[in-house]
């Protein structure tokens, strides 16, 4: 039985191909539609080869496009930085042109002459002995001891130790600072102490009965002989009156920022041109009579 149907659906089989054989020879239609479906089967076929292909010269295109663009961003990241310091420096180099420009704004004090003095360290501490500033000149540039030290905001000290070419100069906040000043407007006389780095300074021996207020500016009073008369040192903050005191308590704060400041000018002593000449003129006469006998 099984072997009856295999026979039968060869030669259906048969037929079937002689009749498209046939008609094929005819007509050419098997032909081109097996042209057809054979490009559709070699399309299918080499397709996925050619993703493969595109997508890996696409891969490789971009990651060189990356390599390439990481390279110019780390070269552009590198330039940023260096502009980025130059404009510091230009920032530095003009913060320091101004201060310079103020430090020469300063008018000249009378029979007094500056000399300008960079900030080389600062000594804080708690004791008194290291409230005080380093200044790069020393006795070599003329500096000798009890000379002021100023900003054009006001009195910073004097110094207290001169070196060969640095100086220590002691601040005004300093325990040891003394200073004889006065009220710029009510003209109130008084000693301006220092409380140490930090702290408030304190107007000491300001009498009872003293014209004085808060936020009036203390000037130097020139009667120690050390600083030159009316030079802003320090600000009011506080005047109280005691019963059992004859002295007002009177409390101020440095007018200059003694932490930040980075260049002072050093006031040194002149004598007075026709003092010069009347020195000069004694000693040519006295050297004449010298002379002459």
């Amino acid at each position: 039985m099984k072997l009856k149907r295999a026979a039968i659906a060869v030669i259906i089989g048969l037929f079937v191909y002689l009749s498209l054989y046939s008609w094929n020879l005819k007509s050419g239609q098997l032909d081109r539609l097996a042209g057809v479906t054979g490009l559709e089967v070699v399309k299918w076929v080499l397709w996925p080869g050619e993703w493969v292909h595109d997508q890996s010269v696409a891969f490789w295109d971009r990651y060189i496009y990356l390599v390439g663009l990481k390279q110019l961003n780390d070269q552009l990241s590198s330039q940023n930085d260096l502009m980025r310091l130059e404009i510091m420096k230009l920032r530095e180099r003009a913060a320091e042109a101004e201060r310079y420009q103020r430090l020469l704004g300063v008018d000249p004090v009378e029979n007094w002459k500056t000399d300008g003095a960079r900030v080389i360290a600062h000594r804080m501490g708690p004791s008194a002995a290291l409230d005080s500033i380093i200044l790069g000149k020393g006795s070599v540039s003329g500096v000798k001891a009890d000379t002021p030290v100023v900003t054009p905001l006001g009195v910073v000290g004097r110094v207290v130790e001169p070196g060969l070419s640095a100086s220590k100069a002691m601040l005004i906040s300093d325990l040891n600072s003394r200073i004889s000043v006065r009220g710029q407007t009510h003209r109130s006389t008084g000693l301006l102490v220092g409380s140490g780095d930090g702290e408030t300074l304190s107007v000491k021996y300001m009498k009872l009965n003293a014209p004085v207020s808060e936020g009036e500016i203390l000037v130097t009073s020139g009667l120690a002989d050390i600083f030159p008369s009316g030079l802003p040192i320090a600000k009011v903050v506080s005047v109280e009156r005691s019963d059992i005191s004859l002295f007002l308590k009177v409390v101020a704060v440095p007018l200059v920022d003694m932490e930040n400041t980075e260049e002072v000018l050093l006031l040194y002593r002149q004598l007075p041109a026709n003092s010069i000449g009347n020195s000069t003129g004694n000693s040519t006469g006295s050297l004449t009579a010298a002379a002459g006998e």
